[in-house]
């Protein structure tokens, strides 16, 4: 997986200046460029979102060393994203949301809907970076088989991050879901071990749901990212009654979380066997 592009959505907001934020550390580290994409609602708003979105290209570049790129395009955010950051061969996508609170929880299951369906990863986040970035990272691992694709992109930021990775196991009682859950956590445990990036393994020992503690966790353990996959075959009720990851991606600690989606070619970025 070679640096490339980091997509940024931007729409001149307070969280999308954090998502810069994160951008502009995640490049000086890996020696990624920064897109800045706007979706437009109107396309005679162009010129002007163009002039006010170089000022912001400028002042980020005055700020931190690094200008973006521009992207406007006429679209909506539940594809065009997706679609641009597959166009320009970005290796990550950063998008500011803001958390499930009253009638936010709209604005939750939105993230939820742009991310599904990417081929790129999402981090998504609500507050600014930390001064020391993703030295822990949390990988809630539960039954499902789609757990190991996560492996690729944690052993990718965790090789540039030098970063700790903490295994955070669900409980299951079922023996033959518990089976699964172990099978996830060798499978996992060989990789890292092989690339030599110190992890340590965690079993959730509370009452609350995998969700609620796994946010409890990353939060109890201070660590600066928590990676996620999607739901397979995401549906409808899903989004009405909220998938475990939208409830995660809107936690009220401001976690930063990656998002990947479950894809059929397990191995495209990782090349792990």
């Amino acid at each position: 997986m070679s640096p490339s592009s980091i997509l940024v959505t931007w729409d001149f907001t307070e969280v999308s200046a954090f998502a810069l934020e994160h951008a502009v550390r995640i490049a000086k580290m890996v020696g990624n460029s920064i897109q800045l994409i706007h979706i437009l609602n109107k396309k005679d708003e162009e010129a002007t979102i163009l002039q006010d979105m170089q000022k912001i290209a400028e002042d980020c570049n005055q700020k931190f060393g690094i200008k973006p790129g521009i992207i406007v395009k006429e679209g909506t955010i539940f594809t065009t994203i997706s679609e641009v950051a597959n166009n320009i061969q970005a290796n990550l996508v950063i998008m500011g949301t803001h958390g499930i609170r009253g009638m936010q929880k709209l604005t939750g299951s939105w993230a939820l809907k742009v991310i599904v369906g990417s081929n790129v990863p999402f981090i998504v986040v609500q507050a600014p970076p930390k001064n020391n970035y993703l030295q822990k990272i949390v990988v809630p691992i539960n039954f499902k088989s789609e757990n190991k694709e996560k492996l690729p992109w944690i052993v990718y930021l965790a090789q540039y991050y030098r970063s700790e990775i903490l295994i955070f196991r669900d409980f299951v009682s079922d023996e033959r879901l518990a089976t699964k859950v172990n099978q996830n956590i060798l499978f996992l445990k060989k990789a890292l071990e092989n690339k030599g990036i110190r992890y340590s393994v965690h079993t959730n020992q509370t009452k609350e749901d995998f969700a609620n503690a796994s946010i409890e966790f990353t939060k109890n353990n201070q660590a600066d990212l928590i990676a996620v996959m999607t739901t397979k075959n995401i549906s409808l009720k899903d989004y009405v009654m909220g998938a475990s990851e939208q409830q995660i991606i809107a936690n009220d600690c401001k976690i930063p979380v990656m998002c990947i989606n479950p894809r059929e070619e397990l191995y495209k970025y990782g090349g792990f066997n």
